[in-house]
C-alpha cells in the first residue's frame, strides 16, 4: 500500500475519490464472480494467462508512453516479487481454489489479509498487537473455518478455501514487500510493472490459453475479456487515485464492502445464493478484520 502524505490528506474525500473508492469496489468485488464464470471455459491457469495478457499490453504501453525513472537496484527484486507472487501465484491459487469454493466464500476469506499483513509487520516492522487485536483475529479465522466446512458440505476442510487463504497471504507478503517502493515511485507505475511481471510468469500457459480461447463459448471469452480490463486495468487505477488522495488507512476501510458486494455480483451474474454457514461465516470474517483495525 502506499503511504500517506501531506496531499493525499489535503485533498481529502472529494467526488474524484467517490468515484475512484467507487470503481475500486465494484471491480475487484466483480473478479470473484468473474473467475468463476471464466472457469466455465478455461483451466484456471490458463485463465489467469490469458486475463493478464490482455491486462499487460495497456500496462506496458503506459509504461513506455510514460518513461518512468529506473528504479534503484535494491527496489527490482521488489517488484519482481509484485510480477511473481502478487500477479502470478495470487491468481493461480485463487483460480484454483474457486474450482472448489464459491465467490462470495472466496471474497469473504481474501478479506483477512490485513490481519496477514498485520501478523507479519510484528516481526519484521515492530509493530505491536493489542489484545482486541488478537481477538479479531480469533474471529476471523472461526468465520473462515466455517465457511471451509460450509464449502466442504459437511464437517471438513475444503481445500479450495485453505488455497484462497493462501491468496490472502501472498496479498499481504506484497504489502510489506514493496510498501517501501511508494516512497520513491509512483503507485501507477508500480501496478503496471507487476501486471507485465506478473503476465511474464503466466506466460508458459498462455499458447494452451490461446488453444482454449478458440473453442470457449461468448460467456468464458467475456468474462476473461472483462477479469483483463476492468478488475485488473481499471481497478488497479483507481485504487492508485483513491491512495493519492486519501490516507491510507481510511481508503483501506472502504475495501471491507468488496466481500458483500462481491455476495450480490455473485448471485445476479452467476445465480450463487451464499449457505447459512457462508453467511454466519463472513459476518465473523469482516468483524474480526473491523476488530483488528479498528484497535491497532
Amino acid at each position: 500500500m502506499s503511504t500517506t502524505t501531506a496531499t493525499s490528506d489535503a485533498k481529502g474525500f472529494d467526488i474524484v475519490a467517490a468515484a475512484a473508492i467507487t470503481l475500486t469496489v465494484i471491480g475487484w468485488a466483480s473478479a470473484f464472480p468473474g473467475i468463476r464464470a471464466g472457469l466455465t471455459a478455461f483451466a484456471p491457469l490458463e485463465l489467469g494467462a490469458l486475463r493478464f495478457a490482455i491486462a499487460a499490453v495497456p500496462a506496458a504501453l503506459f509504461l513506455a508512453v510514460r518513461r518512468p525513472a529506473m528504479p534503484r537496484l535494491g527496489d527490482w527484486w521488489r517488484l519482481a516479487f509484485g510480477g511473481a507472487v502478487f500477479v502470478a501465484l495470487y491468481t493461480a491459487v485463487l483460480n484454483i481454489g474457486e474450482t472448489m469454493v464459491s465467490a462470495g466464500a472466496a471474497a469473504f476469506i481474501i478479506n483477512v489479509s490485513p490481519i496477514l499483513t498485520a501478523l507479519m509487520a510484528m516481526p519484521l516492522l515492530g509493530e505491536r498487537f493489542s489484545t482486541w487485536a488478537w481477538i479479531g483475529t480469533f474471529l476471523s479465522f472461526a468465520g473462515i473455518g466455517i465457511i471451509a466446512m460450509g464449502e466442504g458440505h459437511g464437517f471438513h476442510i475444503n481445500a479450495g478455501a485453505l488455497l484462497v487463504l493462501v491468496a490472502a497471504l501472498c496479498s499481504s507478503l506484497n504489502t510489506i514487500v514493496q510498501k517501501p517502493l511508494f516512497l520513491r515511485l509512483k503507485p501507477l507505475d508500480v501496478a503496471a510493472s507487476n501486471m507485465v511481471l506478473g503476465a511474464l510468469c503466466l506466460s508458459p500457459f498462455l499458447p494452451e490459453a490461446l488453444a482454449q480461447a478458440r473453442v470457449a463459448d461468448t460467456a468464458g471469452l467475456g468474462a476473461v475479456i472483462y477479469l483483463g480490463i476492468v478488475p485488473s486495468l481499471i481497478a488497479y487505477a483507481a485504487w492508485a487515485v483513491a491512495l493519492s488522495r486519501l490516507p491510507a488507512a481510511r481508503a483501506t476501510n472502504f475495501l471491507y464492502i468488496v466481500s458483500p458486494t462481491a455476495v450480490l455480483i455473485g448471485y445476479f451474474w452467476l445465480g450463487e445464493v451464499p449457505t447459512l454457514m457462508g453467511i454466519v461465516g463472513g459476518v465473523l470474517a469482516l468483524g474480526g478484520v473491523a476488530i483488528v483495525n479498528l484497535k491497532r
